[in-house]
């Protein structure tokens, strides 16, 4: 090979011995508990359990702002079940529908922007909040 084909396959990544130092670590883990965690709605939060598991066998092995992410859905796991719990026992009165409904919105923005946060490889915004 010469120097001006090396320097091409290095160009556009065709050499498999090259490995990017700026590289983003593989955040799929990531995605997965979110999308578990909003197949929680759906599932009665069997889905969001498994979510909370793989997040806590995942946090600390990644960089600092991927692993707020990990703390940031095992907080939400959390929230969710004292939100829902609530809710649970408010129905008794007939306002826990509407705490329901405020709870499942509540866990979609969370999530989403979880997710776009997760997009632009940064921590989420307010990890240690109850709220939104």
């Amino acid at each position: 090979m010469n120097d001006s084909s090396k320097h091409d396959a290095l160009k556009h990544g065709d050499d498999p011995s090259v490995v990017r130092q700026d590289a983003a670590p593989d955040t799929t883990m990531a995605i997965v508990v979110y999308a578990l965690h909003l197949a929680g709605i759906v599932t009665g939060g069997v889905t969001s359990l498994v979510g909370v598991v793989i997040a806590y066998v995942y946090r600390g092995k990644g960089p600092v702002w991927l692993d707020e992410h990990y703390r940031y859905q095992i907080r939400t796991f959390w929230m969710a079940l004292v939100y829902f719990a609530v809710s649970g026992l408010l129905t008794l009165i007939l306002i826990g529908f509407l705490t329901w409904l405020l709870a499942i919105i509540w866990l979609v923005i969370r999530c989403v922007k979880g997710l776009r946060a997760l997009h632009e490889n940064r921590a989420p915004d307010n990890v240690d909040t109850w709220l939104i």
